[in-house]
């Protein structure tokens, strides 16, 4: 029989090296902006995206990547990785309803501190700045557009026009080939090429945006410009909700070799990254806070990097016929994140309490029981209860809540972030002995360290 016991979490490291010791301002950055598909729709879809899929061996990826909490549909995700904020807006209105006059954005502190960029569009003519949709461009996809200074007639003096810095996408490769791109490239593809439309000839959005990728990321990774940087791939946002969505980083400082986690991520994320690679502040919006992605890169790429969550477990002690002792912590190092500890004799756990917490939980309770021969069998509904503190109880009075025979196992992490359930024993054999498996998950941003069961 095993033993009661914590299952310990091993967050795996993997070793690289490379000649340039960090990615900085003389770096070259390239974004490509892919639309409305789940990580789950793309990550092991060899049908539909068997090019993105080759990808990931050579690549660093992100299991829990999110468009910020709740914001949709496009437009405002956008500004949002040029801005830290959606200042606002839910909607995918015109540039002359939704512009914005702060210089307080991303490109501005480029343009301020001397370093190059441009966003190369897809389907632009180049010659105006293109405000408006034309043909399959949608200015939506176009943060840019959006901020007053970069748009603004008067600009020879004070800043790049406005056609200095939105070019169009047939453009990069000369701009490749001459050893010219600037130093941050933001790249749109259309909407039939950056899966948002279905659009001959495959009538299949993931598919014609693999076959995007396919025909011209190779011209980027070849090019002198990616041996001292990097490549993003990501998604605008989730459908039926905020994701996972996908963020695959390509360079010679990622890991690499399929590396993935499942650090919690959002678009702050890789704003806050790329405000460290070229040194730009003050931290804009969201990005002031939370992490980086520093750890999908080798050791020191990543100028300052933000410590990822550290978690210790031991083996439970104390155990007793009602209850134990967990030992481990979590230092989530300021950011929201989740792990989780494990006791009992199963690793199949049941009820998941989660839609029954508040937000201001951080303790999650799962389990499952068997009371004798029953296997499970006899059991009434699953309630739900919060405190503080933590235990299990077996028919107690003052934790009964309906049948004769109730029990109950809640987490314990001080007051106002436990959640807990119980079920009564409608059919108990007799005699038995009941048998508890117990899986707790810690959801916070601040350091939790042992609780009681």
């Amino acid at each position: 029989m095993r033993r009661l016991a914590v299952i310990t979490l091993f967050i795996a490291a993997l070793c690289a090296t490379n000649s340039r010791a960090s990615l900085d301002a003389s770096s070259t950055v390239f974004i490509i902006l892919m639309e409305n598909h789940n990580w789950s729709s793309i990550n092991g879809n060899t049908t539909d995206a068997p090019y993105i899929n080759s990808l990931l061996p050579m690549a660093s990826y992100c299991d829990q990547y999110y468009n910020p909490p709740g914001i949709h549909p496009s437009e405002p995700n956008y500004l949002w990785l040029e801005a830290g904020t959606n200042f606002g807006i839910l909607n995918d209105n015109s540039v002359a309803s939704n512009h914005q006059s702060t210089t307080n954005h991303f490109v501005t502190q480029l343009k301020n501190a001397g370093i190059s960029w441009k966003t190369y569009q897809e389907d632009i003519a180049g010659t105006t700045c293109t405000t408006t949709n034309s043909g399959n461009y949608a200015f939506r996809h176009n943060p840019f557009v959006f901020f007053d200074d970069v748009t603004s007639p008067n600009c020879a003096t004070t800043h790049p026009c406005c056609t200095d810095v939105m070019r169009p996408f047939t453009e990069l490769a000369a701009d490749l080939g001459n050893n010219a791109v600037p130093h941050y490239v933001f790249i749109t593809p259309n909407v039939c090429n950056d899966m948002h439309d279905s659009c001959a000839p495959t009538n299949n959005p993931v598919k014609q945006g693999d076959l995007w990728l396919q025909n011209n990321l190779p011209m980027i990774l070849s090019s002198a410009a990616y041996q001292n940087g990097l490549v993003i791939i990501t998604w605008d946002e989730g459908v039926g909700g905020d994701g996972p969505i996908g963020c695959i980083v390509l360079s010679p400082l990622a890991k690499g070799g399929a590396y993935h986690n499942s650090l919690h991520y959002t678009h702050s994320t890789t704003l806050r990254m790329l405000q460290k690679i070229f040194g730009v502040s003050p931290f804009l919006g969201v990005a002031a806070s939370g992490n980086d992605l520093s750890d999908l890169f080798v050791a020191g790429a990543i100028p300052n990097p933000d410590l990822p969550p550290a978690v210790t477990t031991t083996s439970a002690s104390n155990v007793g016929s009602g209850s134990a002792v967990l030992g481990g912590s979590v230092n989530p190092n300021g950011d929201v994140t989740s792990t989780w500890f494990e006791y009992g004799l199963t690793t199949s756990y049941g009820s998941d309490t989660l839609s029954h917490s508040p937000a201001s939980d951080n303790a999650e309770s799962y389990s499952t029981w068997a009371y004798g021969s029953s296997g499970g069998t006899g059991f009434g509904p699953a309630h739900y209860l919060e405190g503080s503190g933590g235990g299990i109880y077996l028919d107690t009075s003052a934790r009964r809540i309906d049948g004769a025979k109730s029990f109950g196992v809640f987490a314990g992490g001080g007051p106002g972030n436990t959640e807990g359930m119980d079920r009564s024993i409608n059919f108990p054999p007799s005699p038995a002995s009941l048998t508890l498996s117990v899986r707790f998950d810690v959801d916070n941003s601040v350091v939790f360290s042992g609780f009681n069961l």
